[in-house]
This record gives C-alpha cells, structure tokens and sequence, in this order.
C-alpha cells in the first residue's frame, strides 16, 4: 500500500502536467482566430459573423455537452473523460489544420474540438480529488484554470506572428493551422500514453460517492451550491462579457489601446491563478478567498466602467482580472468540497454551464442595452453577490477529503 500511495504521490504532478497541455491547446483553438479576423474574412471570403461564430461554437456546444461529459467522466472514470477528450481534440485538430483553404473543413474540426473540450475542462476536479490530498487542491485547480488564461494568451499573441505578411505569398494561415494541429496531435498523444486510472487507494471508496445522476439533484438542493450557482451565473457571465467585448468598452472610453487593456485583464488572471488558490490551500480556507475575490473584483469593474485614461484603464483592467480570474479555481474546489459525496465532475460541469449561459445573455445585453448601460448592471450584480458570498460556509475538512489524497 505504501509503494502504491509513493507512486501516486509522485504521478500525480505528471497527470497535471498532461493535463495542462492539452487544456493549453483546447484553448488556443478557441481564439485562434479572434486576433486576426479581418485577415480570416478575406481568406475565407467570410463575413464577421461567421468566423465570429468559430469562437461561438464552443460556448454552444459546451452548453449542450457538459452535463452529459460530466456524467461520463463521474460514472466511467476519468482516464476514460480524458481520453475522449484526448481523441476528439488531436484528430480534430488535425482535421481543422486541413481547412486552411476550405471553411467547411475549418468548422468541422472546430465542432470536433469544441465536443472535446468539456470532457478536459470538467475533469479538473477530478483530477485534483482523486490524485491530490485536500491541501494542494486549490492550488491544482489553479493550475488547470491557469492553462485556460495561457492557452488565451497565445492565441491573441501568437496568432498574428505566425501568419506573418510574405511579400509573394501573403499571410500563411495555413502555417498557423498546422503548427497548432500538429501540437495538438501531440498533447493528445501524451495524454493517451500517460494518463492512468484512478490510484488503487482510492477505489475502495467508490461507494461512498452517489451516483452522477442523484449528484445533479443533490447539487441543487444544498444551499451553499444554491448560493455559488448564482455567484458563477453573475460573476462567471461578467468575466465573459467584458472579456469578449473588451474592444467596445474601450471604444466607449475613446480608448485606443484595447489590445494592452485587454492583455493587462489576462496578466493579472495569471497572477491571480497563481497566487491566491496556494494560499487558499496553505491556510485551509475557500470562503474568505471567494469574498474577497469577489468584494475586489467590483472596484476594478468601476475603473473599467469610469476611468477614460490609460494608465487607470490598465490598472483597473488588471486588479478586475487578479481577482475575477483567480475566484473560479478555489470556488470549483469549494463546489467540490461542498457538495460532497457528489461526484466532483458533476459539480464543475454544472458551474461551467451556468457561466456560458449568462455569459452568451451578458454579451447580447451589452450589445442591445449599451455599454455604459450594462456595466452600471454589472456593478450592481457584483453587489449582490459580494452579500451571497457572506452567506456561505466553510468548505474545507480534512475528514470527508482524504479518502483520496496520498500518504
């Protein structure tokens, strides 16, 4: 027993770092195109809209797919979750490189990714459950959230150096696609050869989880999940739109500088995933982190909404995504432990969905109500949920936790 609890204690950080890659490239499909979109619209002969609607395809099919990878992930395993996942998104990707020239090739490859993305998101928590003990936990799920905001960044970054201008030949989209397929058919590999089941501790415990399908009902009925589902719904939704219409709220501001002010927002989210989920695990604690990430993220949405210079712009926009970004892993690990004996996928495919539900709602809103209009709401959103956060409780227990963690 004690040889098999060693190599989990020392696999665990392999089964986060295959983990992560692939989380990384999942991502950087998602926006590949979001940099470059006029350079898209002429290759492609397309309108914005429709390479627009590449990015949309994965908040559309997640909607429709997370609860049903959360199901598979919980009630198969999750070696099997991540292999599918694994599957849909290297072939995919592959797939997606092909369509440099062709848009319908390009779609295809990006709905088969956009299918694999729920099964490697909702496994996070799974991952830190079973092969993680309590108090490194956040600190994992900051690490999973953490691969997301890379995978972004260089998608915006990246993506317009590897389509350089040549004199004879244009920009080479094609390069770019199969430079990220060909990382992504790799990702995937590592994760199919490294990924194992759960560790044999852990299996002797099985039975005190409820099946993924009581899990959904016993979620909704405890009234801290009650309580998170909202946060997530307003806090999540907030996230998504002012980072997907970061370009307009600028424009509202006579601000030019929309790519730094947005690259600020990522930044901030990076440090923030980083640093607040370890000190979450090192001081046992979840609630007085989601408080305080959520009482600090207003006073950057009020610089966002307010400031029209750029250095205040730039500060708020980084405070905002410090403390934005860095709520959503210690709260999937406060889910997680809250709604415990559900099943750990369930609680984190659900969080996700409610989050892409309102953030497709807060992005329309922002686009019909006006932008000054709907950051006013934002701000008072935020003030509603900062009165929930004090109405949960404490997560953390080290006696229900460690039936999974490693000795």
């Amino acid at each position: 027993m004690k040889n098999k609890a060693s190599e989990k204690s020392h696999y665990r950080w392999i089964m986060l770092a295959s983990y992560f890659l692939i989380t990384v490239m999942v991502e950087i499909h998602w926006l590949s195109f979001a940099s470059i979109s006029e350079v898209a619209q002429q290759n492609f002969h397309a309108t914005p809209l429709q390479i627009d609607f590449l990015s949309m395809l994965y908040m559309i099919v997640f909607i429709v797919l997370s609860i049903p990878a959360s199901y598979i992930i919980d009630t198969y395993g999750l070696k099997r979750g991540l292999l599918i996942g694994a599957w849909f998104t290297g072939i995919f990707g592959l797939v997606k490189a092909t369509g440099g020239n062709n848009f319908t090739l390009l779609i295809v490859g990006q709905t088969g990714l956009a299918i694999g993305q729920p099964f490697i998101l909702n496994s996070l928590t799974k991952l830190g459950a079973l092969w993680f003990p309590p108090n490194e936990r956040a600190t994992v799920a900051g690490i999973g959230t953490l691969a997301q905001y890379v995978g972004i960044v260089i998608a915006l970054a990246l993506t317009p150096f590897l389509i350089n201008e040549n004199p004879d030949q244009g920009f080479h989209l094609s390069r770019m696609l199969w430079i990220y397929g060909l990382l992504t058919a790799v990702s995937a590999f590592l994760v199919v050869i490294l990924v194992k089941d759960e560790p044999e501790p852990s299996k002797g415990n099985k039975a005190l989880r409820i099946s993924p399908k009581r899990s959904l009902k016993f979620i909704l009925n405890i009234r801290d999940m009650q309580f998170l589902l909202i946060l997530f719904f307003i806090g999540l939704g907030i996230f998504n739109a002012v980072s997907t219409c970061i370009d307009q709220i600028c424009d509202s501001l006579n601000m030019e500088q929309t790519g730094i002010v947005g690259g600020a927002m990522l930044i901030g989210g990076i440090a923030g995933a980083i640093i607040l989920p370890i000190l979450s695990d090192k001081m046992e604690k979840r609630k007085p982190f989601i408080v305080l990430c959520i009482f600090l993220m207003l006073p950057g949405l009020a610089g966002l909404t307010y400031f029209d210079t750029f250095w205040p712009m730039l500060f708020s926009s980084f405070f905002f995504g410090f403390f934005i970004m860095s709520a959503g892993p210690i709260a999937f690990q406060y889910g997680a432990e809250m709604s415990y004996p559900a099943t750990e996928s369930m609680v984190q495919g659900l969080l996700l969905l409610i989050g892409q539900i309102s953030g497709i709602l807060f992005v329309y809103g922002l686009n019909i109500i006006g932008v000054s209009t709907i950051m006013l709401i934002f701000m008072i959103l935020n003030g509603v949920i900062i009165l929930l956060s004090f109405g949960l409780r404490e997560s953390f227990k080290k006696d229900h936790s460690a039936e999974s963690s490693p000795s």
